[in-house]
């Protein structure tokens, strides 16, 4: 396949007469090692091969080296963008103590293999390193903290705010606004970015959307964020379950604005149109990173999936949003070059934040991008036509929502987009 894209990249740049030709490129394949413990254990059931369930076949931390060689020769340049000066010319693992549980101890080896594929190289591990001023959050424990929390615990809810670790937590709960996550608080993927749980997932409750609800109407909220873990064990991937919640909001709170972050739901169309049926004022689904580190960032989806999704809900008439988080090794250019995809498909809202290390077992921080770079992407952004533009090292996709969401009210979609 190397061969072929090799060839074909060949004959494009001698017969267009470009400048500059820039090239992506994306890790196709799906292993077992990508999935999470639950759905190995799942194809190793369908299958009849129990080895499924534990093997690792991709975090031989011996491979390394020649994955980086690889990588160099399939990629030109590596991307080798790193915050602080590495120590070695090899790549380092965490120094922090192994996590516990079943696989958690190859979980470092693993992604950081991801990382060696897309040409990527983690700098080496700093026992004194402390995260910049910049990304330094106050927590404000006040009266209304502690009331959007007994809410949330009250009605047995989730929120990605807690799940996901979101720094901006304190902010926005003491705002009395918050992201409810439904369909329980465990995935079936392992996206290498990400703090959500990955052991079996529960069974769906079937009064959530109403617990939703009454929360949103407690909590008095004029715009209502909902998003998800992904359900890949459930047939439409948990499509009806954010139909039945935008549903059950507008039933017992009319005049709230309903936004929901999606998962792909396998890029299945009859799934995809039972959300968009539910007309959300605002449909949000994310990139998450650049082309080449999606294997290495979020195994189990892909950047073409995702971008037809957008595409596709803009085609239904929707308000849609997207978001990239930086800081995984990517380059400035790679992410106007995806920025630039996301406009191309017509998305309305953009946001653009830095990545955070939940924990060892994740995909480390390969570069710290400073407020005045975000400003710089933030720019760009709008000059492509963007109604509005989140930009900022504590930037999240619920960040500032419903002012995002305001903005875009009668904004015409740019000339030459869907």
């Amino acid at each position: 396949m190397h061969e072929v894209v090799d060839a074909v990249t060949a004959r494009f740049i001698e017969h267009f007469p470009y400048a500059d030709v820039e090239r992506q490129d994306v890790v196709w394949r799906e292993r077992p090692s990508d999935l999470s413990a639950f759905s190995r254990e799942g194809v190793a059931r369908r299958t009849g091969n129990a080895a499924a369930a534990t093997s690792i076949p991709d975090g031989d931390g011996a491979r390394t080296e020649p994955l980086l060689a690889d990588a160099a020769h399939r990629l030109g340049s590596p991307t080798r963008v790193s915050a602080r000066p590495s120590q070695s010319s090899g790549m380092r693992h965490a120094t922090a103590p192994p996590p516990e549980g079943p696989g958690a101890a190859e979980a470092p080896v693993r992604l950081l293999g991801r990382l060696a594929e897309a040409g990527v190289e983690a700098p080496a591990e700093d026992p004194a390193f402390r995260r910049p001023e910049w990304m330094k959050v106050k927590a404000d424990l006040g009266p209304n903290y502690r009331e959007t929390k007994r809410i949330m615990r009250g009605l047995s809810l989730h929120t990605v705010c807690e799940e996901a670790g979101c720094p901006n937590i304190y902010e926005c709960w003491a705002d009395k606004t918050a992201t409810f996550m439904i369909l329980g608080d465990r995935c079936t993927r392992a996206c290498g970015f990400c703090l959500v749980d990955t052991r079996h997932p529960l069974p769906l409750d079937d009064e959530e959307p109403e617990h939703v609800a009454d929360a949103v109407a407690q909590l008095g909220l004029a715009h209502a964020v909902i998003t998800s873990v992904a359900r890949d064990d459930v047939p439409d991937g948990g499509a009806s379950a954010f139909a039945a919640t935008i549903r059950a909001v507008r039933a017992r709170t009319p005049r709230t604005a309903v936004e929901v972050l999606i998962p792909d739901c396998k890029g299945d169309p009859a799934a995809l149109a039972v959300v968009f049926d539910a007309r959300p004022d605002v449909l949000n689904h994310n990139l998450e990173t650049v082309a080449r580190l999606q294997r290495a960032a979020r195994p189990s989806a892909a950047y073409f999936r995702s971008l037809a999704l957008l595409s596709r809900a803009k085609d239904a008439g929707l308000t849609t949003k997207s978001g990239i988080i930086l800081g995984m090794g990517e380059t400035e250019d790679e992410l106007r070059g995806a920025i630039a995809d996301l406009r191309n498909v017509g998305v309305d809202i953009l946001t653009l934040g830095q990545y955070l290390r939940p924990t060892a077992r994740h995909l480390p921080v390969v570069r710290w991008w400073t407020p005045a770079e975000f400003d710089a992407l933030g720019e760009y952004a709008r000059g492509l036509g963007f109604a509005h533009v989140e930009s900022g090292p504590l930037v999240r996709s619920s960040y500032h929502a419903r002012q995002a969401a305001a903005s875009t009210e009668h904004v015409p979609a740019a000339a030459g987009f869907s």
